[in-house]
């Protein structure tokens, strides 16, 4: 039996268009799409994964009116404003954990089940900042192995060269003092401080660190607000960005409704 874990693995972006959004990240970033989920086409989605060390980024777009991240896109008043969609957990027990976040109150939006996985969808209302889920693959325990929403070949796209590691998150409120403590509940990880006393969450592969929403915050007042991503150069990545069309942002730039910050670090300091 493998031992218990809890793995930052993906976070899923919006665009309202596909394409323009994947040839961006693809310029941006050096990397190749190294999966296509064709189940997401019963949502009125379409989707590329881009394969970051041992995580992922996800960019979902709608392809018909009236879908689940067209609507998140609308309330929020457009993609700049929006925050991520979604933070993806990878863990041993989504079933157990489940149950837990039932216990606190907080509502399952979606079960979904395959021969090789299992995820749980937290609703964002309760779960807040952004939607959680807690996915697991058979065959997966193990990096390196078999992850299955980012398909059977992902390990051909992977470029450590390029991209290195997703080690931290943030998630921005107008009470971060609050939110922390109800992730970490949720997610039953321990509450910690960052090199600046933030509150932070350390799961396996990433962080969450959790800030103050910063003043005239459009979209939700409580959002999945930054991506950080090792890369070899940050300053040439945010050179890439800009020539991409990106608009930068304090050290990061913006896409998919986050701050995507460029950094040398693989574990959050």
């Amino acid at each position: 039996m493998a031992s218990p874990y809890l793995r930052l693995r993906q976070i899923c972006l919006v665009a309202p268009e596909l394409g323009p959004a994947e040839a961006a990240l693809r310029n941006i970033l050096g990397l190749d799409v190294c999966h296509r989920d064709p189940a997401v086409a019963a949502y009125g989605l379409e989707n590329a994964l881009f394969v970051c060390g041992q995580a992922f980024i996800e960019i979902v777009g709608p392809t018909r009116a009236g879908t689940a991240v067209g609507r998140f896109i609308e309330r929020a008043g457009g993609v700049d404003a929006a925050g991520g969609y979604m933070a993806i957990f990878d863990c041993d027990d989504p079933q157990v954990r489940r149950a837990h976040a039932l216990g606190m109150n907080v509502r399952v939006a979606l079960d979904i089940q395959h021969d090789d996985y299992v995820g749980v969808q937290l609703h964002p209302r309760d779960g807040r900042a952004t939607m959680l889920s807690l996915d697991h693959s058979s065959g997966g325990d193990e990096l390196g192995q078999h992850y299955a929403p980012a398909g059977p070949h992902w390990q051909a796209a992977q470029r450590l060269d390029r991209v290195g590691a997703l080690p931290l998150i943030e998630l921005c409120s107008p009470d971060p003092q609050g939110l922390a403590p109800h992730w970490s509940a949720l997610l039953q990880t321990p509450l910690s401080r960052d090199v600046s006393c933030q509150p932070m969450l350390r799961f396996g592969l990433g962080a969450a660190r959790f800030v103050a929403a910063p003043a005239g915050l459009g979209g939700p007042t409580e959002q999945l607000s930054a991506v950080h991503l090792q890369v070899p150069d940050p300053a040439a990545t945010l050179a890439a960005a800009q020539r991409a069309g990106c608009a930068l942002d304090g050290r990061g730039f913006r896409f998919g409704g986050v701050r995507i910050e460029p950094c040398s670090y693989s574990l959050a300091p």
